[in-house]
Parts: structure tokens; C-alpha cells; sequence
């Protein structure tokens, strides 16, 4: 009967379906997503786009910090290859009533690079461990969003992608032991626009 199993971090409910991606660690995701409102929530930011969602952690967290902050609704995009992740994060939004929010099943790439306007403040990346890609790095790099949120679980595509994002300096950055007596972590930047 029941299709979901329900979390909830930093007062932000998430809900996890059958194969549906999510973090392993609650403690530590908890506290990842806690470090991605802290780093966002002073910024001047009403539109952003949150690419490999999955089920809209990071893009509810940021949303809801910015809305509660500035008292002004956010537009949030978030993109994910996964039906089943979008109807989770779509529910999530619903109840935390955050209105002006849309998620869809989309290839995250494909869809950033086939946005000719509506540019955003922020994008929030957090890609599977092959990284962003450098087409996807380098249409970013020209589109220029003011800030860039990007975690990843392999510091070494994220090296590679940020070869490519000239136009950014690292302004912030923080690993998380997520994975404990491992060699694996997660780890969070945050990239400002150059000038």
C-alpha cells in the first residue's frame, strides 16, 4: 500500500521510492544539505536550476532557505533522468507548499543546453561520479549563473569539470565522511562568477 518511504532533513521532507537514488549516510546527507543552505541562503538568488536532482534535496533545501530568508518566492527547475525521483521530489514541494517549483524528467545535460533564456542565479550540480562532462561544464561557463553549487562523490571528474568553468572562483568548499572506513567522501564547492 505504501509507495514511499518518507525522511526528513533540516525540517525538509524527502521521499525515497522503489530504486530510486539516495544518500546513504541521513546523518552526514543531513548535514550536507544544511551546509548548501548556509552557503546560499545570504545571496542574491530567486531563480534556480537543480540539475541531477534526484529527489530534490539540495534544490528544496536552497528554495527553502532563500524563501524563508527573503521572504520572496524562488523559482526552482530541477532536473532528473528518473520518473520515479520527480514524482518524490514533486510531493516534497507540495508539502512544504513551496509553489513556484518545477521538476522534470529530463537528462540534465540535454536540457541545460537547450535553455536559451530564462537564465538562473544559481545552478546546483550533483552528477553521477563521471562528473558534468565538458559540454555541459563549458555551456555553463558561458552561460555564467552567478553562483554554482556543485557536489560530488569523485573529487576527480569534479577536477575535470572545473578545468573548464574559467569564468568561476571557488569561493567555499567542505568534504563529508559520507561513507566511513572507505576511501570515498563527499564533497561540496561553491563557485562565485568571476567579476
Amino acid at each position: 500500500d505504501q509507495h514511499t518511504l518518507s525522511e526528513s532533513f533540516n525540517g525538509i521532507p524527502l521521499f525515497i521510492r522503489p530504486q530510486g537514488f539516495f544518500q546513504t549516510n541521513p546523518l552526514v546527507a543531513q548535514g550536507l544539505y544544511a551546509t548548501a543552505q548556509d552557503w546560499v541562503q545570504d545571496l542574491p538568488i530567486t531563480k534556480l536550476w537543480d540539475l541531477f536532482c534526484g529527489v530534490g534535496g539540495f534544490g528544496l533545501h536552497c528554495a527553502k532557505a532563500l524563501q524563508d530568508k527573503h521572504q520572496q518566492e524562488v523559482e526552482l527547475t530541477g532536473i532528473e533522468i528518473s520518473p520515479s525521483a520527480i514524482q518524490a521530489a514533486t510531493q516534497s514541494a507540495q508539502v512544504l507548499g513551496l509553489n513556484n517549483v518545477k521538476f522534470q524528467s529530463l537528462d540534465a545535460a540535454n536540457f541545460a543546453l537547450t535553455q536559451d533564456e530564462n537564465k538562473p542565479d544559481l545552478v546546483i550540480v550533483n552528477p553521477p561520479r563521471r562528473g558534468i562532462g565538458k559540454e555541459l561544464a563549458e555551456f555553463l561557463n558561458e552561460m555564467q549563473p552567478h553562483f554554482i553549487l556543485y557536489s560530488s562523490c569523485n573529487a576527480i571528474s569534479m577536477g575535470k569539470d572545473l578545468q573548464h568553468l574559467t569564468n568561476y572562483k571557488l569561493t567555499q568548499i567542505q568534504l563529508f565522511d559520507m561513507f566511513p572506513h572507505t576511501a570515498h567522501y563527499e564533497a561540496l564547492i561553491l563557485l562565485k562568477r568571476n567579476g
